[in-house]
């Protein structure tokens, strides 16, 4: 068994903001289990040691120290297994020439794989910290942005937000999407943020959601945006948690509120819950019991009444599309939401926070208003 001798010239970076700016592809050396709590998005787990074999050195080191452990690590990575691991990050590299690759905390293990791969004559540069300097690089990003908002807030200082409200399904995820200097939080956070708006696939962990949250801020900031566009969120949305100090911050902004038809909102909600969404499952039976699943969860909120009758409305259309294949009766539970439900929160909530609007308008209108603001 041979230890690695280190170059004591082994290139690190930490320009982060370059990082993101550029998407330079990464290779994350740590475990899996590590890689799957919190990594960067363009991030691949390329792992120098697996969660067995991290969790018997990690032993070792608590109970005999340091240098048992970089021992037992060496002794555990076999050289068929060490050719292995370096197999991997040469492939990436080859496909990537771009590639940095990075550990923890930028050591050892980061060190190890950048040395190896040396030895076969692949140059790669390690960041500087590691994970843990590129995560608090992003961290004191988002203090930042709301450290400015709140400064000024109904300024016209440097940066600012302004809030799209509206009733639910009037479009205002439409909007987003048209604008440049917009943030999509529930894009990043994987959800639609209501009881209804989970995907058949996993939501970010709450670490991926910051990181990614504070990435598209930057690329925001870095492209000279004055005034930043958010969908009215709770500080929830599905499992994820917008930052507080960020919450509140982005909440001192300008309000536009879009004014959508409710026939217009039917047929919004009816694209985007109904024909949208069934491709996204496996069958349609899923999407179902996902759907009934969302509906039982608002049954106190509803009543027992108009939750069955939400139930049977949503049964019925299912059975209507199962035999004819048509949607057009998915709309009448979808008109009993929004109307009986949804709209009497949105009423409520309204009166219970007044805002301050700087303007109303339909979907076009919001869209144009929005868009001259983010060009001024």
């Amino acid at each position: 068994m041979q230890i690695t001798a280190f170059d004591d010239n082994l290139p690190q970076d930490n320009n982060f903001k370059s990082i993101i700016l550029n998407q330079t592809p990464l290779i994350d050396v740590r475990a899996p289990i590590e890689f799957q709590q919190g990594a960067f998005e363009t991030a691949t787990n390329l792992p120098l040691m697996n969660d067995a074999e991290r969790q018997q050195v990690g032993l070792c080191y608590k109970q005999q120290g340091h240098n048992q452990a970089v021992h037992l690590g060496h002794q555990l990575l076999t050289p068929t297994l060490r050719d292995e691991r370096i197999s991997s990050w040469q492939l990436f590299m080859e496909a990537n020439p771009r590639a940095l690759l990075y550990c923890f905390r930028g050591g050892m293990r980061s060190k190890i794989a950048q040395q190896w791969l040396k030895d076969r004559g692949y140059d790669i540069t390690r960041l500087k910290g590691g994970y843990k300097a590129f995560r608090r690089y992003l961290i004191d990003q988002l203090e930042h942005v709301a450290l400015q908002l709140n400064t000024n807030a109904h300024t016209n200082q440097s940066l600012s937000s302004t809030i799209i409200s509206g009733r639910t399904g009037a479009g205002k995820t439409l909007v987003i999407a048209q604008l440049n200097n917009a943030i999509d939080l529930e894009g990043l956070a994987h959800h639609r943020g209501s009881a209804f708006g989970g995907y058949p696939t996993p939501q970010p962990t709450q670490i991926n959601f910051e990181n990614q949250l504070a990435m598209a801020l930057i690329r925001q900031l870095e492209q000279g945006v004055h005034n930043l566009v958010f969908e009215d969120e709770s500080a929830h949305i599905g499992s994820v948690n917008i930052p507080m100090p960020l919450h509140n911050a982005i909440k001192k902004g300008n309000y536009v509120e879009l004014e959508t038809p409710l026939e217009q909102r039917l047929q919004i909600t009816l694209q985007e819950y109904v024909i949208s969404a069934q491709p996204q499952y496996t069958t349609l039976s899923s999407w179902q019991q996902f759907m009934q699943a969302a509906i039982n969860r608002i049954r106190k909120r509803l009543g027992g009444e108009r939750h069955h009758r939400v139930a049977t409305q949503f049964q019925q259309a299912c059975d209507h599309q199962q035999k004819t294949g048509k949607t057009d009766q998915h709309l009448a539970w979808i008109s009993t939401l929004l109307v009986e439900y949804y709209d009497p929160m949105y009423d409520y909530q309204k009166q219970k926070t007044p805002k301050t609007q700087c303007f109303k308008g339909n979907l076009a209108e919001v869209t144009q208003y929005l868009k001259a603001l983010g060009t001024a």
